[in-house]
Parts: C-alpha cells; structure tokens; sequence
C-alpha cells in the first residue's frame, strides 16, 4: 500500500483504494417573493451572495469572481465537536451562467486539507406568477472521504445547503 497526496490508501496491485466512494444526488426547490433578475442577484453581487453564501465558523476570508471559468476560494476556521479547531475551504467553478435563467458550477469541499466531497451543482431560475420566481437548487455529489460509516454525509449536505438557501430572502431585502 502506498499513500496517495491526500492521505488515502492506495492499493498499486488493484489500482483501487480500500473504501469506495459514494454518489448521491438531491433538488431543492423555493418559491420567492421575487423576479428572476433579482434572484440571480443574490448569486452575482458579491454583497448580496454575503448575505447568504456564509462559511461557517470565523476568520472568513472570500475571493469571488462570477464569470465563466471564474469561481469562489472561501475558508473559515471551526470547532469540530471534539474541541478541536479545523479548517474549512470550498473552491469553486463556474462552468455556465445564463444571466436570469441559470448558474452551472462545481465545488470541492475541504476539511483539514482532504478533500471530503465534490459537487456538480446546476441552480435553474423560472417565472411563476404575479412576479415571483421559482430557484431550483440540483446538487450531483461524489463523497470521497466519508464521515464514520457515511451515513450521515448526504443529510449533512443537504441541510446545510437548506440552511444555506434560507438565507436568500433577506439578501433579497438588503
């Protein structure tokens, strides 16, 4: 066995590495009290995307450029429930954007220097009535390096993600 650059085992004889990968995939759709122009807003304004598109933890530190091919290295510092500080960076693409219609990117989420998940994340904008607008939130996730069994990754992701996203109205207000 030898040690690949993130710390997992790595067979030579196989060429496969002891435990296997996990893919998942979820959507989460929101009606707002909103157009679609400003909607796809709280995705384009730095100052806006801020008051959704949080780290958790402190020391917060956001490189945002929203174009294609551009993306996003933020990282914070956190306590994990044992008490330790650990360090957390997500790192962005962007692969499609369609001003007012759609954003197309992928991320990497990274805790303690390992990669732990990576994500193709497709958000689609459509017209509903009076004004509104409809945001759909399609996440395909590969979890590389599982949290114990794996079992609690994808409801972890998936929360966090709602948590995330409920934070888009009051953007929408500021």
């Amino acid at each position: 066995m030898t040690e690949l650059h993130d710390g997992h085992p790595f067979d030579q004889t196989s060429g496969e590495q002891p435990s296997d990968v996990r893919h998942e995939t979820f959507s989460i759709t929101r009606d707002f009290d909103a157009n679609r122009a400003d909607l796809f807003a709280v995705f384009a304004d730095d100052r806006l995307r801020r008051q959704w598109f949080r780290m958790p933890g402190t020391g917060s530190v956001y490189d945002h450029d929203f174009h294609i091919g551009g993306g996003e290295e933020a990282s914070s510092t956190f306590v994990m429930l044992d008490g330790q500080a650990g360090k957390l960076r997500n790192r962005s693409r962007y692969l499609d954007i369609i001003p007012d219609r759609r954003i197309v990117f992928v991320y990497e989420a990274i805790v303690d220097d390992v990669t732990r998940w990576a994500s193709l994340v497709t958000v689609t904008l459509a017209d509903t009535e009076m004004g509104r607008s409809t945001l759909t939130w399609t996440e395909q996730v590969t979890f590389i390096k599982r949290t114990g069994d794996g079992s609690a990754d994808l409801p972890h992701l998936r929360t966090g993600t709602t948590l995330r996203l409920n934070g888009i109205p009051g953007a929408l207000k500021a």
